[in-house]
């Protein structure tokens, strides 16, 4: 049976506020008419009422002893009914009279077979592309709701879902296995038997986790591919279910342990193996592809360091020459000394070592200027060679455009891989090829072309990385490295929505009025600014055109907001950190989404207190052997490690997170901290193992480790995470971290650091209504770009170095939008397309668009950000925001010594949300103790000021404990929330 608590049945709360009765349960006129007119008698007039009431807000009959006395006795007070009456029918049919009448009258219809027709045809085909029964009750609330059908009771509408539920994938997976041969089923059914020897099961091995990007390890990847591929292309056999269906099954099939399938029945058994092997053949395939990039990369990073080096060791030599020459020179510069040229230059020569030598060194010398790295590669590549053939022979390569000269050049390279010349003969486009490459590689001596074999395999090799990354290149059966073109809606399809989106964003709705728009904006910007500059004290433009600003004048200490931050640590009471968490769930119920993956009930006693014990332990890192040594037995560390694995995943969290942030934006103190429409992102390392593909070496914190990306509101409240490479452009997770809060609050206005100053980021944040507002150090280094080139500005004119084109970006609007709308339909993440637009592609043309479209969107917002010190001073405090969270949440990521001990990248994630989870809980806690003592203040006479209330932080720690023994007391419960929390200022 599923938990109530996880699906959006309507059911009532154990506490209503004022407002809230108020705002629900109060009869109107044409309600009180309609009561009086069908009952005689006050009870049953208050009956009636009170069945009506309930029926508007749950959209089903409560048996009248379970709706809550606080409404009875509120619907009681506002008609002047008889206190001492109670809700009660003496005669069942007036009660069935009563709720015909409500139904008509609200023009509801029963629950009938035409009902019941209905919703099993839409749960029967939301099943298939879902499979959590909590999701698919809530499908079917809904259509029920659409259809204006009364809600049968949650049991009845349970077992039904259950049951469809159960038909579809019983339907499903006897499909799978109707398309396996005997000799199959035994295969993979063998699968999970354990080697004599090794004491393992293949079973295990499909689930390797890639290690770190090195050669040996890209080897073992391999080899590990390869061994996937032996099972079979599954993918024929899966082509029924859809793409979530694969991913539930996958993620149900990691999970379990090889003898938890055993005891599943044979058809369930081989579909999520089959399933778990196909992601896992798509998953290789990407986490290949992440190392080739990362080993090019590395290769590449070694060849321009050897030249630094190498330059350094070359300066002795400059020198040398140097005061050589500078000798020479001064022989001619008195001709009277001048007797024998040719052997008093000799006599300069011969002692640093004669003619020969010196032209060594200079050639020497020559051969390092500049910044040509690339004759260096081959000495760091060489070790890489037979790796990289062996993968571009397992991998698909395809190219996404009709330019193919790469693609070309890369079946010449493996025509001759088994060359070992110098030379190569053959002709070959390289016109793809910068310049610098095609003199490397390139020879035409005697009308005679010879390709540089050494020098034209690395150089295939790092544009081969260069194109995957820009999604010019893709592979054939993967995900991350798919071609992202085939993700998106057609255009038909964005036909269907496109106005009606462009309507609720207030977009422009073609392309000329995309254009006017825009350049109108940039105009009227620039020409604004132009016109002030005389008044901007804060910015300067020197003689040499170059802009400088100001820096803000810091707010000065209030003396009233530190003498109220000294009274607040006084009274701020104590709490276990476990305490906390329990407190909050009980505000929240944020509890109710863990469980089986299957979706039904937890099977585990006390399971509200082992998932709080759970998430203390993995969102505080210190894993379930350290935390379950200071449970005095209230849970063991293996029980703790099967919740995490078998009850909690990302998602779970996700929705634990939202019910936080939903109550704590209802609470009256953080609406004095921000509106809720104002977000900021930025990233902080964590320490993490180095044998996984996540980890990565850090220059700027040094050590190994991951990013936690963060998304923290104006209220303080973190709304999203994402756990990423050190490596990773983390501009690319601006835009996707907003689109994945599913909170209720949306914020319209990002902030983020330098990273996010991206024009494509610009671009895509403006289709998407967003506005990207970033926090940019080097802003007077980026081009301003000018609406068109014959407009000067009086004092600015000097901003701009270049000018829009217009005509681009006219001509790719559709595929602006069909990128866009594509997004917006959940049909490709925008993460995965930055990924691919934040890399310069020449032949990507829509690259080109969202970089001339972002350019006018930063243009506008880099004039507004040099012409208003109130913008300027909103960044700095919200970005100020988000590093003080990094700097909270890792105080309460105090085990294991901060290390996220895992090589799972699933895991990794998890703990960055499940810190997020006890984060949230601990500011939510803070705001309730807080408003407490501001009320106390009020009411012994202190006088408030609401630029101090402004000014203070829910980031308390002082009053956290986070040691000692980690035991739960329910027979504590914390105080209602209720209208008491208001603040009145």
């Amino acid at each position: 049976m599923t938990s109530i608590e996880r699906t959006a049945y309507p059911r009532f709360k154990r506490y209503y506020t004022v407002n809230e009765l108020k705002q629900i349960y109060t009869p109107t006129a044409d309600e009180i008419k309609f009561a009086y007119a069908n009952t005689t008698g006050e009870n049953n007039f208050l009956n009636i009422i009170v069945l009506l009431k309930s029926f508007q807000r749950n959209g089903y009959f409560p048996e009248l002893k379970n709706i809550p006395l606080q409404i009875v006795d509120y619907i009681k007070k506002e008609l002047s009914i008889s206190a001492h009456l109670k809700c009660h029918y003496t005669i069942k049919r007036t009660l069935y009279r009563h709720r015909h009448l409500i139904r008509e009258y609200l023009n509801v219809l029963p629950f009938n077979q035409e009902g019941m027709e209905k919703l099993t045809q839409i749960v029967t085909s939301s099943a298939y592309s879902m499979d959590n029964p909590a999701d698919l009750i809530n499908v079917a609330i809904e259509e029920l709701v659409k259809e204006r059908y009364e809600l049968p009771s949650f049991n009845s509408l349970d077992r039904l879902v259950a049951k469809i539920r159960i038909k579809v994938n019983q339907d499903l997976f006897e499909q799978v296995i109707s398309k396996l041969s005997t000799e199959k089923i035994e295969e993979y059914n063998l699968l999970l038997t354990a080697d004599s020897h090794l004491k393992l099961t293949a079973f295990n091995q499909i689930k390797q986790l890639p290690k770190s990007p090195t050669r040996n390890h890209l080897n073992e990847l391999l080899v590990h591919l390869k061994w996937l591929t032996l099972l079979g292309d599954v993918s024929s056999y899966l082509q029924d279910i859809t793409s979530a269906k694969i991913k539930h099954f996958a993620a149900e099939a990691k999970a379990n342990d090889a003898s938890n399938l055993k005891e599943i029945n044979l058809p369930k058994r081989i579909t999520l193996i089959l399933c778990l092997i196909y992601t896992n053949q798509v998953n290789t395939r990407d986490d290949l592809v992440s190392m080739f990039l990362k080993r090019i990369a590395k290769i590449h990073y070694l060849g321009e360091e050897k030249l630094k080096n190498e330059k350094q060791k070359q300066q002795e030599k400059v020198e040398k020459l140097v005061s050589i020459f500078t000798d020479v020179l001064h022989l001619f510069t008195d001709e009277s000394e001048l007797k024998n040229p040719k052997k008093q230059v000799l006599d300069i020569l011969t002692p640093h070592g004669g003619i020969e030598e010196l032209i060594n060194e200079c050639d020497a010398v020559n051969a390092y200027k500049g910044n040509n790295y690339l004759p260096l590669l081959w000495s760091f590549y060489k070790s890489h060679r037979s790796t990289f053939f062996r993968l571009i022979n397992v991998l698909d390569l395809q190219s996404t455009t009709t330019d193919s000269r790469l693609i070309n050049a890369t079946k010449f390279l493996l025509e001759n891989a088994h060359r070992k010349g110098e030379w190569l003969k053959g002709e070959i486009d390289l016109s793809f090829a910068s310049l610098q490459w095609q003199k490397l590689i390139i020879n035409k001596k005697e009308k005679k072309i010879k390709i540089a074999r050494r020098h034209f395999e690395v150089c295939i090799f790092s544009y081969l990385a260069a194109e995957l990354k820009s999604g010019d290149v893709c592979v054939k059966g993967s995900a991350e490295y798919a071609d992202w073109r085939t993700q998106l809606l057609t255009w038909d399809e964005c036909e269907k929505i496109q106005d009606k989106y462009c309507e609720d964003l207030d977009l422009p709705k073609d392309a000329n009025s995309l254009i006017d728009s825009l350049k109108s904006r940039l105009t009227n910007t620039a020409k604004k600014v132009d016109l002030s500059y005389p008044q901007n004290e804060q910015l300067i433009i020197n003689e040499q055109g170059e802009p400088i600003l100001k820096k803000l004048t810091k707010n000065q200490n209030n003396s009233t907001l530190k003498n109220l931050e000294a009274i607040i640590a006084e009274r701020m009471p104590n709490h276990n950190l476990i305490d906390i968490l329990r407190n909050v769930d009980y505000w929240t119920n944020f509890t109710r989404h863990f469980g089986p993956i299957s979706g039904s009930d937890p099977k585990i006693e006390n399971p509200t207190e082992r998932y709080l014990l759970t998430t203390f332990t993995y969102g505080c890192n210190l894993g379930p052997v350290q935390a379950a040594k200071h449970m005095r037995g209230a849970v063991s560390s293996k029980l703790l490690s099967f919740i995490n694995r078998r009850h909690i995943n990302t998602d779970k969290l996700n929705k634990a997170i939202t019910d936080i942030i939903n109550r704590y934006h209802i609470l009256d103190l953080p609406k004095f901290w921000g509106k809720g429409n104002v977000a900021a992102a930025d990233g902080t390392k964590y320490d993490v193992r180095e044998q996984n593909l996540l980890s990565e070496y850090h220059i700027r914190y040094g050590g190994y480790g991951g990013i936690a990306y963060h998304h923290v509101a104006d209220k303080y409240i973190a709304l999203f995470s994402h756990f990423i490479p050190c490596g990773t452009w983390e501009a690319i997770h601006i835009i996707n971290g907003l689109l994945e809060n599913k909170s209720d609050l949306k914020p319209d206005t990002i902030h983020a650091d330098t990273q996010g100053q991206s024009t494509p980021v610009f671009a895509l944040s403006y289709l998407l209504g967003i506005k990207l507002m970033p926090r940019i150090r080097n802003w007077k280094d980026l081009a301003f770009f000018r609406p068109d080139k014959n407009t000067v500005y009086k004092h600015i004119d000097s901003l701009f170095t270049d000018t829009i084109n217009w005509d681009l970006i006219r001509t790719h609007w559709q595929d602006l939008m069909q990128v866009v709308l594509s997004i917006y339909t959940g049909k490709i993440s925008s993460a995965i397309l930055l990924r691919k637009l934040g890399n310069y592609s020449r032949k990507n043309r829509l690259y080109q668009a969202f970089r001339e479209l972002g350019r006018v969107i930063r243009t506008i917002f880099l004039l507004e950000y040099i012409s208003q010190p109130k913008l300027r001073r909103q960044i700095t405090a919200t970005t100020n925001k988000v590093e003080s969270y990094q700097g909270f949440s890792k105080w309460l990521f105090f085990g294991g010594d901060g290390v996220i001990n895992t090589n799972d990248r699933e895991e990794m994630e998890k703990r960055i949300k499940y810190n997020d989870l006890v984060s949230n809980a601990v500011i939510f806690q803070n705001v309730v103790d807080l408003t407490n003592i501001l009320q106390q203040l009020q009411r012994e006479g202190y006088l408030l000021d609401k630029e101090d209330i402004t000014a203070l932080s829910p980031y308390l720690t002082s009053q956290v404990k986070r040691f000692g023994d980690y035991l739960l007391d329910f027979s504590q419960i914390p105080p209602s929330l209720d209208e008491n929390m208001l603040l009145s200022l």
